[in-house]
């Protein structure tokens, strides 16, 4: 059976590992051209095919991978593959946008014989390069059983969560229950450090605890050992996500005390100019903020922490 044709929209920190993923399992793989040549000419290097235009690329492909940075993008990224999308082209969106937008091109799309999916994606870059991450999809059941298995190039945990909106309301609150531990995670540390309770005490009665977990632990691998490098999720994408968890509740006319007071703690930190730091070094802006330090800040932060 032949493999379907893949493009790739968005081959940075985790889209490279997951389009290097792609062709690794054989899959004809077509990127577009990015500003940061370094991941595309690696990708262009092991067999990639290099689309100059959203267009040209929709033209030779039968599925297009989006991994870009949240709502605006893809709707631009879209409506460029919209001029050369073809009846029964699937678009999936691993991007972490937002639910009511991707309902309404999903319904746009439809109208011209093209099937739009949500599959956000669970794990880090260091996931995407192996080929570990999960994907939370939500998508028609014909169009899931085409792009399932090709998902699995780059995700060993593929959940089919409902329709077309069902993937990025479900890592909206994912992306919730995680950064709402790490602001948890600050504030506790920052109220032990007040009280004389170092961060290295700290962990020695959380690690290992039912209060342990992977977030917890790449969290607590900055705090202990300032590697800048053990979460990379910038703040600022943070401070996106969780707006795009309020607007879900202002949609829905849900209540949500939580969510507001964790996007404030986010958005505190980029109006500081920190937006650019990962997000266990929202640890160090709450100690800043209650006048203590749980250690020195690496020096490629320093400015942004005067």
């Amino acid at each position: 059976m032949q493999q379907p044709r893949i493009g790739f929209v968005g081959v940075g920190l985790m889209g490279h590992g997951m389009a290097k993923n792609l062709l690794e399992k054989g899959y004809p793989l077509t990127v577009l051209g990015h500003r940061n040549r370094a991941p595309v000419e690696d990708l262009t290097g092991r067999g990639a095919q290099e689309a100059r235009t959203a267009q040209d690329l929709a033209a030779a492909s039968d599925i297009v991978f989006l991994c870009v940075t949240g709502a605006p993008q893809v709707e631009g990224v879209v409506r460029g593959l919209m001029a050369g999308g073809h009846e029964g082209m699937v678009i999936v969106d691993c991007s972490t946008s937002e639910p009511t937008l991707t309902l309404a091109l999903h319904a746009e799309l439809k109208a011209q014989g093209i099937q739009l999916c949500d599959a956000p994606l669970g794990g880090t870059p260091a996931n995407a390069a192996e080929g570990t991450l999960s994907a939370m999809v939500g998508a028609e059941p014909d169009a899931y059983a085409r792009v399932e298995p090709v998902i699995g190039a780059f995700a060993t945990r593929v959940v089919h969560v409902g329709a077309p909106g069902a993937g990025h309301t479900m890592k909206l609150l994912n992306n919730f229950l995680s950064l709402g531990y790490g602001a948890i995670y600050a504030e506790a540390l920052a109220l032990a450090a007040k009280v004389g309770v170092t961060p290295q005490t700290f962990d020695s009665v959380i690690r290992g605890s039912r209060m342990d977990c992977g977030f917890y632990q790449t969290y607590m691998k900055y705090v202990l050992e300032r590697d800048v490098n053990a979460h990379r999720f910038t703040l600022l994408n943070a401070h996106k996500d969780l707006r795009y968890v309020n607007n879900l509740a202002t949609a829905t006319g849900a209540a949500n005390f939580v969510s507001a007071s964790v996007k404030n703690v986010y958005a505190a930190a980029e109006g500081l100019g920190m937006g650019g730091w990962n997000v266990p070094q929202i640890s160090d802006v709450v100690a800043k903020l209650n006048g203590v330090s749980l250690g020195p800040i690496p020096q490629e932060d320093a400015d942004g922490a005067a």
